[in-house]
């Protein structure tokens, strides 16, 4: 996959901040124009500029110029003040500031690396090559670094001279140092140049001086062999790290055991994307992904996956495994595919080479050994790659493909990795509703066992939702993506296995496509029947117009079942139903939701609290809410007056809101951490739903937390066993008596909580969801 700046700029969320917040950006920039100068002499106003840059997005620095140039570029008088201050934005926060930084673009941001027959304009690699890199002048006597006795981390930065690029590589890691212990290592490669003594002034900087120039690859190979960390990062000199560079690798690294290398995406000075891990084609001729690209920060660009390699610019792994692999091979010697074949032989040994997108490094590609492929230690990229292709050449046939091919899994390594694409209304949003609860249990359970995983929300808009999904390892495909949907299955339909659709009116919408562009197996995800739910809904309120939505939604999801491969309900009734419906479906019951098994004894609570938990924005549980509040509280209050009721939930309704009172909470959202504190000190859960479909996510939450429950027979559909563990009342009466008993008797009360944990613990494991849901999808 690539994208083309030529596209028109995707609006982002961030795009879409209110007026204010944009007329706020304007007014900063306006006055880094007036101030530039001031701003070149200052390193303390640096620095305060760089924390409101980082306050503004929250991320790499080149969202400072984005949301401003969305709204400069539509008017011309205010054109020139962009390019102004945007220059100065790039120097003070890349530590330079050139006379001038231009650059043309191709139509595809995914280029080759290590190719003499580019299709770069030849004018433009004139001006790369003639670009020179001037630090801000900076005061480094400052510089100091700590010296422990256990360093965690070793950083290793090899230098031949070039005094000024390393001092400002330094004075990045000084502003964002590792949050652990950790050494900086500067291995001088007997460059000869007297600019060297600043280095040996450094505090704390383990400065080693070779007597005889080693070359690169030998260089860093040796500086390696002085380190004392646990961890590795081998990092160019010609770089400068942006916050959190250091910990988010080593945080990838430490919490999975199966990763042996990591690395940071990378970022040229102008805010350009460089790399975003790199593609290697069976040719062994390399690519930077997303190269060139003005929006690095593209959900493509965000989420950590497999790759190929990672440019050793800035990579970071086990000390003893980079010893026991013997470094870089020295056959690569000076320079250039050396971190390429470390990448194929940590693949080799078992381990996997993970991009890791929250680590983000500046770097000045050229400093160290110019762009000029004919001469220099650059002629080495050709003759390297010759020799990568000579000895890895089984492997590169067997699990790459072949040059600017099937992007889509090239990406993310995964020639033979099954790759699916989701599709549903919106980026899943767990602490809200049920419905998001089961889709990342879905999407947890395939990426466990090995599936790429691509997800397309309908709306496209990305959230704060999205950076879960995409530490998951998930791609999403919303609106930082320039193709709409056609374009997109078009172009990648052929590299899908499996499509997985959610609810009727997506399917509706996205099927036809799906059908003509792909060969993919297509299973449909309906959470619940929803004509059901309808029909029942009409038969409590008397509603005509839900009568007919009914009636509508039953056609839709009857012509829909036939249409897919597998179809996947929640509860063996569901699944009989659609057998009935549609004899040509092939409907399939899966564990609805999965909880981490617990079967510790909850203390017995006291109290008299009575919990309710539902998103109020599914009628449902308004109707839910206002028939306990009305009906069934009464009752309750005539024996235990001082009755508490909590109502927690997002999205309530204004009736749901005057259901408040002295002793009726309405809460609004909560937390997931607020909702575990709730279920602690609450006495008894209350579901009392009087239409509805479909497996009730807040039952099974309420017995894995180990509150007893009483439910309708609606909230105990689909649950086996149900029955055994927890109240079930069809009338007010009933349903208030079964809370009264839980309020009143302890005995009852631990009874109902051991006996729910069991069921959850032994029905509804992460194991036996994903073996039901993978063994539905293969068959």
């Amino acid at each position: 996959m690539s994208f083309s700046p030529d596209n028109p700029d995707i609006p982002t969320s961030e795009d879409k901040k209110t007026g204010s917040s944009q007329s706020g950006l304007q007014d900063e920039l306006t006055r880094l124009r007036l101030r530039a100068t001031a701003f070149e002499q200052s390193e303390a106003t640096v620095e305060a500029l760089q924390r409101q840059i980082q306050a503004y997005e929250n991320s790499t620095f080149w969202r400072l110029t984005g949301p401003a140039r969305k709204i400069l570029e539509h008017s011309p008088r205010l054109k020139h003040l962009l390019r102004e201050s945007a220059r100065s934005c790039r120097g003070l926060v890349s530590g330079q500031l050139p006379d001038r930084l231009r650059h043309s673009w191709r139509t595809r941001t995914t280029k080759p690396l290590r190719e003499e027959e580019t299709t770069q304009p030849e004018a433009q690699t004139t001006r790369q090559s003639k670009r020179t890199f001037r630090p801000v002048k900076e005061d480094h006597t400052s510089l100091r670094f700590p010296r422990h006795a256990f360093p965690v981390l070793s950083i290793v930065i090899p230098s031949y001279g070039q005094v000024p690029v390393t001092l400002q590589c330094l004075c990045s890691i000084m502003r964002h140092p590792p949050s652990c212990p950790y050494e900086v290592i500067v291995a001088e490669d007997a460059s000869g140049d007297p600019a060297v003594a600043a280095l040996r002034a450094i505090e704390g900087l383990v400065l080693i001086e070779r007597s005889e120039n080693l070359g690169f690859l030998k260089n860093c190979n040796e500086a390696a062999k002085a380190a004392s960390g646990t961890w590795l990062h081998l990092l160019n000199n010609d770089t400068e790290v942006l916050p959190g560079t250091f910990d988010a690798l080593l945080s990838r690294l430490q919490t999975d055991e199966s990763i042996g290398l990591t690395g940071s995406k990378l970022l040229y000075p102008d805010g350009r994307l460089q790399e975003a891990g790199g593609i290697i084609w069976n040719d062994a001729s390399g690519w930077n992904f997303g190269r060139n690209d003005p929006h690095p920060d593209r959900a493509a660009y965000s989420y950590p996956r497999d790759v190929d390699y990672i440019s050793g610019a800035s990579i970071m792994l086990r000390r003893d495994l980079f010893a026991f692999l013997g470094g870089f091979d020295e056959a690569f010697a000076p320079a250039y595919y050396e971190d390429t074949d470390l990448a194929f032989r940590i693949r080799a040994s078992g381990l996997r080479v993970v991009f890791e997108p929250a680590s983000a490094v500046i770097h000045h590609e050229g400093v160290s050994h110019g762009t000029d492929e004919t001469s220099g230690v650059k002629a080495y990229q050709v003759r390297n790659r010759q020799l990568m292709l000579d000895r890895w050449r089984d492997t590169l046939q067997a699990q790459h493909f072949p040059p600017a091919t099937h992007f889509l899994r090239a990406a993310s390594h995964a020639r033979d990795r099954k790759t699916i694409l989701i599709i549903d209304h919106y980026v899943p949003e767990p602490d809200r509703d049920a419905g998001s609860r089961t889709t990342m249990d879905v999407i947890r359970a395939l990426i466990h066992a090995g599936w790429l995983v691509k997800f397309w929300p309908e709306n496209r808009q990305r959230n704060h939702y999205s950076l879960a999904l995409e530490r998951l390892g998930v791609e999403i495909l919303d609106e930082t993506n320039p193709c709409d949907f056609p374009s997109w299955i078009t172009e990648n339909g052929p590299d899908l296995d499996h499509v997985m659709i959610m609810r009727p009116t997506i399917a509706r919408a996205f099927l036809p496509d799906v059908v003509l562009n792909t060969d993919a197996r297509r299973s449909y995800y309906g959470h619940d029947i929803h004509f059901l739910r309808l029909e029942r809904e009409a038969e409590v309120t008397k509603d005509q117009k839900t009568r007919e939505d009914a009636l509508t939604m039953r056609r839709l999801e009857t012509w829909l079942w036939p249409q897919f491969h597998a179809v996947l309900y929640l509860s063996r009734y569901e699944a009989d139903l659609v057998r009935e419906l549609a004899p040509n479906a092939q409907p399939h019951a899966i564990v609805p939701f999965c909880f981490t098994p617990d079967l510790s004894a909850r203390p017995v609570t006291s109290g008299k609290t009575i919990l309710f938990v539902g998103g109020f924005g599914h009628p449902p549980n308004v109707d839910a809410a206002l028939w306990l509040v009305r009906e069934i509280m009464p009752l309750v209050r005539q024996r235990v007056p001082d009755v508490r009721l909590i109502l927690a939930g997002s999205k309530p309704a204004p009736e749901v809101r005057a259901l408040a009172s002295s002793n009726v909470t309405v809460t609004g959202f909560v937390s997931d951490e607020e909702l575990a504190r709730l279920y602690a000190t609450s006495r008894v859960a209350a579901v009392p739903l009087r239409f509805g479909a479909g497996v009730k996510h807040k039952v099974l939450e309420a017995l894995h937390q180990g509150l007893p429950l009483v439910t309708t027979p609606v909230g105990a559909e689909g649950i086996a066993g149900l029955g055994d563990m927890a109240s079930v009342a069809e009338t007010a009466p009933l349903f208030a008596d079964a809370l009264l008993a839980l309020l009143e008797n302890d005995a009852l009360w631990r009874e109902r909580s051991d006996a729910g944990k069991e069921l959850i613990s032994a029905g509804y494991s992460p194991e036996r969801f994903g073996e039901e849901l993978l063994g539905a999808l293969k068959k």
